[in-house]
């Protein structure tokens, strides 16, 4: 009796474990099942988000570092490495940075400039995946969505630091409110692209061309998330004479950013000036002088302090 239940149990467990995740390998059903099975499984969602903060091992596949999402169509691999304009460019899917398929339980990508690449893929829920790289011994989590189903709101505030990158400047366009103070002066921002750390900023008068812009402060910033709030941060800019400033930051649009100064209560409206259009990799279309920017971005994992709300607008 007792080696009867453990079996049972055994078999229970078994047949949990595999009603939770399942590995596509070419031992569970013939080859062509196999590539029928896992092709349905990536071409099911138009993108599947690239959950990058929960990346593990310690390789690394370019192409999946830089992208926030990924597609699969008829053969053709496209990317979204752009926060702005997302759910525009390429009618959502992104950009074709190369192409991929399916084989013998294995997903197989060649991209255009990081080259073949091929992953083990593990189902973790009914829209979560796992793509796993012997090679570089890295895991990759994607989360995928219709597009028009698709958590816009998400992609923005937990990459909100690579969405304040992706333009040469940010111009104030509206102050409201508040008690005067020094940062009324500033008109301009910048957050550099080879860290998560540095900005600067300007006192240029409004409409200055971004080539002229003469960045008179400089320092480092930090972004904190907000207790119960999903949709809310707090921006945090040090500057280097010891200075520090603090602001509610919200996104209105791809490219319009508000700041509430916690310090001043005064209401601050950036515009994003000079789209920053990250492709394939090195490849960047920009036009300003390269003051802050490097040739190239790959996300970094973001492990963000918390912090509580002070002020209620």
């Amino acid at each position: 009796m007792k080696l009867t239940k453990l079996l049972l149990s055994i078999l229970f467990t078994v047949v949990v474990f595999n009603a939770c995740t399942t590995v596509y390998d070419v031992n569970f059903q013939d080859e062509y099942e196999q590539e029928v099975a896992l092709n349905n499984l990536v071409t099911d969602f138009d993108v599947w988000y690239v959950d990058y903060h929960r990346t593990t091992g310690n390789g690394d596949i370019p192409y999946l570092s830089r992208a926030f999402t990924i597609s699969f169509l008829n053969g053709t691999l496209y990317a979204n490495n752009n926060i702005a304009d997302i759910g525009r460019t390429g009618n959502g899917f992104g950009i074709d940075v190369g192409t991929y398929n399916t084989f013998n339980g294995i997903l197989e990508t060649n991209h255009d400039l990081d080259g073949a690449n091929d992953f083990e893929v593990t189902v973790l829920s009914n829209n979560e995946i796992r793509l796993y790289n012997y090679r570089e011994n890295v895991n990759y989590y994607l989360i995928g969505y219709q597009i028009n189903e698709f958590d816009y709101d998400k992609l923005f505030y937990e990459n909100i630091e690579y969405f304040l990158q992706e333009y040469e400047a940010w111009e104030k366009t509206t102050t409201n409110g508040g008690v005067p103070n020094i940062f009324d002066a500033e008109n301009y921002l910048a957050f550099t692209p080879e860290n998560i750390t540095t900005f600067y900023s300007s006192e240029n008068a409004f409409n200055t061309p971004i080539d002229l812009i003469d960045w008179n402060y400089i320092g480092g910033y930090e972004v904190f998330d907000v207790t119960g709030y999903e949709d809310l941060k707090i921006l945090s800019l040090s500057y280097d004479n010891g200075y520090i400033e603090e602001f509610e930051l919200s996104i209105l649009n791809d490219q319009t950013i508000e700041l509430f100064s916690l310090n001043s209560e005064t209401i601050y409206v950036f515009e994003g000036k000079g789209f920053i259009q990250y492709l394939k990799g090195a490849e960047i279309k920009k036009e300003a002088k390269d003051i802050v920017r490097n040739e190239g971005r790959k996300r970094t994992k973001v492990e963000r302090k918390i912090k509580n709300r002070r002020n209620l607008k």
